[in-house]
């Protein structure tokens, strides 16, 4: 006889063969109201699978994967992989800037029939605005930063579904560079600078050049103003088409712009110069954003350094496995070791880990808990710790370390066990004729 769980796989399977189930039939859009993962989650609820042990649990680990995001920098890597005999889901939170283009790219295996959701949020006063969403064929994802601030980020696979996947997160700049060359070196003060003895800061950055160097449109938009002012001399407004703000040329030794003229990137709008307060100056370009609200830093917006992620270097063989710690060993918030200490663990704790990132691996305890531990601070469960026989009061064996959960087995009292790990007040045993599971201490 088929047990529960068995015939509840091949009930998952035939509905998915049926197409009750799948996203893929067709492409979402990016910005979309009803984002993909919140259309599969509406067909889960309206073939009742949310009443399942296992589609409540796909629902619930939607929720609680963003109540427990774990802290990256950007640019970030990482390998994982998700169990079918599991119920995974996983998030992260970081910083960007406006200015940015955030990049999200996720490879898998299988590269067809495993489908992962994207989904990424602004995050403001513990509320989520949702920005993006990866599409069914996951494409990457990219879009501008609009607002600085707090981002999140949540993967999350179809039910019953075993995927291996690379994520790469990366930010650059959103528009274009105002000269031709891309050389950092040619930015020479930077937003903040003291001007006049500190009377005032400048408010935007100074790209040196050669004399009449051309001046470069770097987005689709319009012409706003062609003018000339004490401070700027001659200088060209522009504003990005959809988008909140314009961009400041100034110090141009010849304007070829006019008021109302469309561009388009890489249309000149005139040559490097110094008129204005610059006129003692080298020649440069000041370049300037600004908003309603005054002005902004314009290099995230122009930046053309893009960083790339660390290699990941922990051992992905070991992804999915249970593991444990060779040493007393720091669970951290984020993979960095200048990162918050969420537990510090004894020698012989019984982690799992599900992704990579450099030489950190995300890992979870037998509780739930997760964060960030050095790979080289983990060793894989093959030999026992030792072995020693049980009392009384270790006779039952559950499955969770906790004496609430439902027991596996009752042993006899002076059985012989091996130790594999520890955690808490309660310790992982295993042997030939004993179940693998938890005894208290």
């Amino acid at each position: 006889m088929k047990t529960y769980r068995s015939r509840l796989w091949l009930f998952f399977i035939a509905m998915l063969a049926s197409g009750i189930l799948s996203c893929k039939t067709r492409s979402v859009n990016l910005f979309k109201a009803s984002s993909p993962h919140e259309q599969y989650q509406k067909k889960l609820i309206n073939v009742g699978l949310d009443k399942t042990a296992m589609g409540s649990a796909w629902l619930n680990a939607a929720n609680l994967s963003t109540q427990k995001a774990l802290n990256i920098n950007i640019p970030y890597k990482e390998n994982g992989y998700f169990a079918a005999d599991k119920v995974p889901a996983t998030a992260y939170k970081f910083n960007a800037t406006k200015g940015q283009k955030l990049n999200i790219k996720l490879s898998k295996k299988p590269s067809t029939n495993a489908l992962v959701y994207i989904d990424v949020w602004y995050s403001v006063d513990q509320t989520q605005k949702l920005i993006a969403s990866a599409d069914t064929l996951n494409n990457p994802i990219s879009f501008d930063i609009d607002e600085t601030g707090s981002y999140l980020i949540r993967l999350q696979p179809e039910l019953l579904q075993n995927v291996a996947y690379e994520l790469e997160i990366t930010a650059g700049p959103s528009l274009a560079f105002p000269i031709k060359s891309k050389n950092t070196n040619s930015i020479k003060s930077y937003w903040g600078d003291g001007r006049d003895n500190n009377a005032r800061k400048h408010e935007g950055v100074d790209i040196f050049g050669n004399f009449r160097t051309p001046v470069l449109a770097i987005s689709e938009g319009t012409v706003t103003r062609v003018n000339e002012n004490n401070l700027g001399g001659k200088v060209v407004w522009v504003r990005p088409k959809g988008k909140d703000y314009t961009l400041y040329y100034a110090h141009l030794d010849e304007q070829l712009a006019v008021e109302g003229q469309d561009v388009n990137i890489g249309d000149t709008l005139g040559f490097m110069g110094n008129t204005g307060n610059a006129r003692n100056t080298p020649t440069h370009l000041h370049f300037g954003i600004y908003t309603f609200n005054g002005a902004v830093n314009p290099l995230p917006f122009i930046d053309p350094i893009t960083k790339t992620p660390s290699a990941v270097t922990a051992p992905i063989n070991k992804l999915n496995k249970t593991l444990r710690t060779i040493s007393a060993t720091k669970m951290l918030s984020a993979p960095q070791n200048k990162a918050t200490v969420l537990a510090t663990l004894n020698t012989g704790t019984i982690v799992e880990a599900y992704a990579a990132t450099a030489n950190y691996y995300k890992a979870e305890l037998p509780d739930g808990s997760t964060g960030f531990i050095q790979s080289n601070s983990l060793v894989q469960v093959a030999e026992p710790l030792k072995k020693f026989k049980i009392n009384t009061l270790q006779q039952k064996v559950y499955d969770k370390p906790d004496s609430l959960a439902a027991p596996k087995i009752t042993l006899k009292e002076g059985q012989t066990v091996n130790l594999l790990g520890i955690f808490g007040n309660y310790q992982l045993i295993g042997s030939t004729d004993a179940a693998t599971g938890w005894i208290i201490k």
